[in-house]
């Protein structure tokens, strides 16, 4: 089932599916930050660089399944699947939009 996400999401999921670090990197503010696997990365080329390292290491798809809100952040569930350890996983993405950009993303389990 699809679910509406807000742009700047929809368009970080769709950049996912491409497997576009550039396209990923735009998706956010100059000065974003996000945490993921108990790293922080802060900064739009810190997050091409993590989003080109993740791409080349595992193939992997991810699949928005339900949208909620916490504090002014956006949660978004997904599905998660790949050649990666643990796969298939479902996990939380905590987005906070600044505009029409994410400003913050936090991947949890």
């Amino acid at each position: 089932m699809a679910i509406d996400l807000p742009n700047p999401i929809a368009a970080y999921f769709e950049a996912d599916r491409q497997k576009g670090a550039e396209a990923i990197a735009r998706c956010f503010t100059e000065n974003a930050v996000v945490k993921d696997e108990g790293r922080t990365y802060t900064s739009r080329e810190a997050i091409r660089r993590w989003k080109a390292h993740s791409a080349n290491k595992y193939s992997y798809a991810a699949e928005p399944v339900a949208i909620g809100h916490d504090n002014g952040r956006i949660i978004v569930a997904s599905h998660l699947v790949g050649d990666f350890p643990g796969s298939p996983v479902d996990l939380r993405y905590f987005f906070v939009l600044q505009g029409d950009e994410i400003a913050e993303l936090e991947i949890v389990p």
